[in-house]
């Protein structure tokens, strides 16, 4: 990365020990759609990284006079299998930090200290569960075959700031400066869809569930279209938003339906 692209980093206060941390991701070396990893305070005073990403010297200081030095980062934990470049300058940055990744982290970077747990699993136990709630979307290919399609990630939700950080599962669609985009399910769906008849009934299923669990959310960060909060949606709640984005992939899950019944 060259120095213009590093200063487009920013660290974002989004209150109650969260902390949202926008970095550059260009396509192609011309088209930045950003990236993204956050700092989160735990209710016992310790911190946690959610994904990846290379942080420059000062922005590292700007994160250890948050959290007091970086040996208080106890874990750094990789929520989308496919983002995975910067791995390393992670390990090396959090050098005393478990480093949890997906199966795949774990076999793009073998040569990494990787924790034994993997984020999969991680996301059904209770472990850091009394600030951090996990989430993967059931009926979607979490890592296919072809690496284009990013639909399925890890969710998380931090419960005191009332925060989601999601990579790609949900995106924003049709934004500009005159009108507000939408929330959406990402373009992918229909390929990352399971090729048998119960994929759709249960990605529908689990963001029935995801909508309920988390009805009291007011933030999205999400690490290709910002921090999107109701107001900037063009809807009452974030609740209302992600149903909405949900009714909204309902053709594509009827459509696979059809296909698989």
């Amino acid at each position: 990365m060259n120095r213009q692209e590093r200063d487009l980093a920013k660290i974002i206060d989004c209150g109650e020990g969260f902390w949202n941390i926008r970095g550059s991701f260009k396509i192609a070396g011309l088209l930045d759609i950003g990236t993204q990893c956050s700092l989160v305070r735990l209710s016992d005073g310790r911190f946690v990284m959610l994904d990846s990403y290379t942080l420059t010297e000062d922005e590292l200081a700007k994160i250890d006079a948050i959290t007091g030095g970086r040996d208080n980062v106890v874990a750094v934990i990789n929520l989308h299998p496919f983002h995975t470049l910067h791995s390393e300058a992670m390990h090396a940055a959090f050098s005393n930090a478990r480093h949890i990744g997906t199966q795949r982290h774990k076999l793009k970077s073998p040569d990494l200290t990787w924790d034994e747990i993997t984020t999969e699993e991680l996301a059904l136990t209770t472990e850091f569960a009394e600030d951090l709630d996990f989430s993967i979307p059931d009926g979607v290919m979490l890592v296919p075959a072809n690496e284009n399609i990013h639909c399925g990630s890890i969710l998380a939700y931090h419960r005191p700031s009332k925060t989601i950080h999601v990579d790609d599962t949900f995106n924003l669609r049709g934004a500009t400066k005159l009108k507000p985009g939408k929330l959406s399910v990402h373009l992918t769906l229909k390929q990352a869809l399971e090729r048998d008849a119960e994929a759709a009934p249960a990605f529908r299923d689990w963001g029935a569930r995801l909508t309920s669990k988390w009805a009291d959310a007011q933030r999205i960060c999400a690490a290709h279209a910002g921090i999107m909060t109701a107001e900037n949606l063009g809807e009452p709640s974030v609740q209302a938003a992600l149903t909405a984005a949900l009714a909204r992939a309902e053709k594509t899950l009827r459509k696979h339906e059809a296909r698989y019944s």
